[in-house]
């Protein structure tokens, strides 16, 4: 809510969840009471955030020690289940809901991540892509990494003009996606 008022926003339309990761949904239901948006999410991932849950699949590399630092983080930061208000499928437009936009199924990191494609091709795609050091497709988690890579080409065939990552600082030319997908 800081943020915005920085930006001299009240007009919060829709709370958009790319998964079912504390990380990423964790806020959601106090940010739902402060401003009255509704909560949307991939309805793969809607019963992990209802349960306040973050499955992680099969963990690669240093995500493994993320297997003993989930349930310390989750309790110390207590993580606060919420029901989604809309189940989202692949292509759902968002027109009704105030926002020029549509949702795209990219499973793989977990069984409902999807991106939130707004407006000429700016694109949020939560974990799938990474711009924490440098630009990287997801590689510590998945439940199914096969379909990860699929989802990646999916996204690359789509031609973003700038993605959004979940995670990293800086957004990434969708260009880009073509290094990330090989």
């Amino acid at each position: 809510m800081q943020r915005m008022r920085a930006l001299d926003r009240d007009d919060l339309r829709l709370i958009y969840i790319t998964h079912g990761h504390f990380d990423h949904y964790g806020s959601a239901a106090a940010l739902r009471r402060l401003t009255g948006a509704p909560i949307a999410i991939h309805r793969a991932d809607a019963e992990a955030m209802a349960r306040g849950e973050t499955p992680l699949g099969e963990a690669r590399g240093r995500g493994r020690l993320t297997r003993y630092v989930l349930p310390l983080a989750e309790q110390a930061l207590g993580v606060e289940a919420t029901r989604a208000d809309i189940l989202l499928d692949d292509g759902d437009g968002l027109d009704g809901l105030g926002v020029e936009g549509r949702a795209l199924h990219l499973p793989g990191h977990t069984p409902g991540s999807s991106a939130l494609w707004v407006g000429e091709g700016l694109c949020f795609v939560g974990d799938l892509v990474s711009t924490t050091g440098r630009p990287h497709a997801q590689c510590l988690y998945a439940c199914d990494w096969l379909a990860l890579r699929a989802s990646l080409a999916r996204l690359a065939a789509l031609h973003p003009a700038t993605i959004y990552p979940g995670h990293g600082s800086r957004p990434l030319p969708g260009t880009a996606l073509v290094s990330l997908v090989r």
